[in-house]
């Protein structure tokens, strides 16, 4: 080896050409600028001496003293300090320091708002705050807030606001907030106040008893429910959904349906869209006669506006979809069964095909692309419940094309949904599984390893007869370059011995998985292989084959050619002796382990030091005598043979960690339990 010394160094650079060192010198030049504004963001006394507090102030009078004349970042530090204060000396701070923050806050910057915000929620919701006085004072900072010119500092109020109210009590959220909100929700104020009063109607209907929401709060929903923008209109929608479970099932049919089916028809997509999901929310709430007289028409009005108009609307749609059809299932004629599974298989091609059946070339923008492509997704997530909902007998006539076409979508996600939710339809088709054969088999060969990797694929091999396709979805991810896949799947190939044959993992797998282990150059693949490999041994229940598998370990792991399959075989040891008894690991892999100490490289002997105690950890005294004798000769050769420092260093650790284990164990050798530490006596004397 060349060793560098440091007269080297200094001689080598000696003889630099001047050219070169003059280019260094202009590179350090080029530098310089580094240091200008380093120099700059250092404070000046004068700087120094506005950011300096006297140290005789109590907390409560610096943190006056900061509001009052303190630099922004110092008037923030007491902003976010306020929760301790209060904690500390709650009348001081209400008193003194409350007021300030409130003076404060009328100029400061979205930083100090938003942590303001957070401070005042904390006082809200701890239980820190007990007096009611207190906790008006808090909450007219935040009513104050909401009103804030810059909407995210707006939005933060009024998410504080919310949160606060699940632990206010209602008398307080009677009177310090639907008094205002009275005030709030007219159409006078902006446009900001008005949806806030709308999430705030929302959040207080589920606190008070149904007839104070009906006289109280029902009418402030009405006027915003008409009120002139579409906003407002849609965020009331959303909300309406707490209302008709703030006044129960009595009132909604007379109070809220009316109020969704205007809603429903709205000329805003928008607020279509929001009574659309109100009304999938809230069909449990309503009886079979408004579902068959009044949900349905106005579903199915939606449905077929938003297939000729409304693309984006389309993916709330088809996501919700499932959810729909079982919602109005029970209400439904034949013909009205019929009309929404038609409507889902259109759902299913939109994009790829006409409604005549002829594939349409027609080419989308993109943006339109991407949301057809997530509507068939959508429609693929809901497949298990539209089979539900078709009857699971009647799949082959009424979906298997569109199984299949789903199956087959050019799209990667739409592969994959199915892919993922493939065991379930499996289960609902029973008997008639066998309709679905050949797209599992696609799926399994897709040539995507996101949908060959769905892990739903894997539950029902055996009674599909799949093990070639499965076999082949290996191959595939063992030749890509994502070794985390090959990883995760042979991870998964750990539950085939529950699913598949002993003689199909046998003759199928078995060799598979040695190759792996033995020629793979990903050592976290190879470690899956052994691993699964365990697995298979484990639950092999005919003697020939296990015999034949521990055999074939032996031969080209533990006695391979390679040191790199040596010590693939003391990782295979130590996955066994999780997965096995120690009877059955000591008879059949320890005494290969131990004789690894005369293995010809270091790094075989330095795992095998590493592993020594969980080796002594199987051995079983008095009846397993023998196979202690065998460790002790090997760490003797250890000790006195060894020459690696890395592997007698390890030695030295093994010694004393095994000695220990010798005392806290009966040994009927009272020479076992001394021997450790003789030999390393004998051993330092000679080094």
């Amino acid at each position: 080896m060349n060793h560098f010394h440091p007269s080297k160094r200094t001689s080598s650079f000696c003889h630099l050409e001047q050219s070169s060192l003059f280019g260094q010198v202009d590179d350090l030049q080029d530098l310089t600028f580094i240091e200008r504004p380093i120099r700059r963001s250092l404070k000046t006394a004068e700087e120094i001496e506005k950011l300096t507090v006297d140290e005789d102030l109590n907390d409560i009078e610096r943190a006056v003293y900061l509001l009052s004349s303190g630099q922004d970042v110092q008037r923030a530090s007491v902003i976010i300090n306020l929760p301790n204060l209060v904690r500390q000396n709650p009348a001081e701070t209400f008193r003194r320091v409350v007021p300030k923050v409130r003076e404060v806050l009328h100029v400061a910057g979205a930083d100090m708002q938003l942590a303001a915000a957070g401070s005042f929620l904390t006082l809200l919701q701890d239980d820190i705050v007990l007096i009611q006085t207190h906790t008006h004072s808090i909450l007219q900072i935040v009513l104050l807030n909401l009103d804030h010119r810059d909407t995210v500092v707006s939005n933060a109020w009024l998410e504080t606001l919310l949160s606060a109210i699940d632990a206010l009590p209602k008398e307080t959220i009677r009177q310090e907030i639907l008094s205002p909100l009275v005030s709030k929700a007219q159409l006078s104020q902006s446009l900001q106040a008005r949806l806030a009063s709308c999430r705030i109607l929302g959040k207080v209907a589920c606190k008070f008893e149904s007839p104070i929401v009906k006289k109280d709060l029902l009418p402030l929903v009405r006027s915003l429910c008409q009120d002139v923008e579409y906003e407002v209109r849609s965020c009331m929608c959303r909300q309406l959904e707490n209302i008709a479970r703030g006044i129960g099932l009595d009132h909604t049919k007379a109070a809220v349906l009316p109020e969704l089916v205007e809603l429903a028809r709205d000329e805003g997509s928008t607020v279509r869209l929001a009574a659309f999901d109100t009304i999938i929310n809230l069909l449990e709430m309503f009886d079979s006669d408004d579902r068959t007289r009044v949900i349905f028409p106005l579903v199915k009005t939606f449905c077929e506006k938003c297939f000729k108009a409304d693309e984006a609307v389309l993916a709330s749609l088809s996501f919700q979809y499932g959810k729909l059809c079982h919602g109005l299932s029970a209400s439904f004629t034949e013909e009205q069964h019929l009309w929404f599974l038609e409507f889902y298989k259109k759902l299913c091609v939109l994009g790829l095909q006409h409604e005549n059946g002829h594939s349409d070339n027609q080419v989308y923008p993109l943006e339109l692309e991407s949301k057809y492509a997530l509507v068939r997704r959508n429609c693929a997530y809901n497949f298990p419940a539209m089979v539900l909902f078709a009857d699971p007998n009647h799949f082959l006539t009424e979906l298997y094309p569109t199984f299949s076409s789903l199956c087959h979508d050019p799209e990667i996600t739409v592969r994959r949904t199915m892919a993922e939710g493939f065991h379930e339809i499996v289960k609902l088709l029973g008997p008639n599984v066998h309709f679905i054969h050949k797209e599992l088999v696609v799926l399994l060969q897709d040539d995507s390893l996101e949908v060959r990797h769905a892990e739903s694929h894997f539950c029902w091999l055996a009674c599909l007869k799949l093990v070639p396709a499965l076999a082949a979805a290996e191959q595939k991810a063992a030749l890509s370059l994502r070794w985390r896949v090959h990883e995760r799947l042979l991870q998964r190939y750990a539950c085939l011995p529950r699913v598949v044959s002993a003689d199909q993992i046998y003759f199928r797998f078995l060799q598979r998985m040695f190759a792996i282990v033995t020629t793979n150059n990903v050592l976290p693949v190879q470690r899956e292989a052994a691993r699964t490999l365990c697995m298979f041994l484990r639950y092999n229940r005919k003697q020939e084959q296990r015999q034949e598998i521990i055999g074939k370990v032996l031969q080209e792991l533990a006695q391979g050619r390679s040191y790199w399959n040596r010590l693939r075989y003391l990782d295979l040891c130590e996955i066994a002796m999780e997965l096995f008894s120690k009877a059955y690991f000591c008879k059949h892999f320890l005494i290969q382990a131990l004789e690894l100490v005369n293995d010809p490289v270091a790094n075989v002997r330095y795992k095998l030091c590493h592993m020594l105690p969980q080796l002594r950890s199987t051995i079983r005294l008095p009846a397993d005598k023998h196979l202690l004798q065998q460790l002790e000769f090997c760490v003797r050769k250890l000790l006195c043979r060894e020459k690696d420092k890395d592997v007698v260093a390890t030695v030295r650790k093994t010694v004393l960690e095994l000695d220990k284990m010798d005392i806290t164990e009966p040994v009927s050798n009272p020479l076992l339990s001394s021997f450790f530490f003789e030999y390393l006596e004998e051993w330092l004397c000679s080094r």
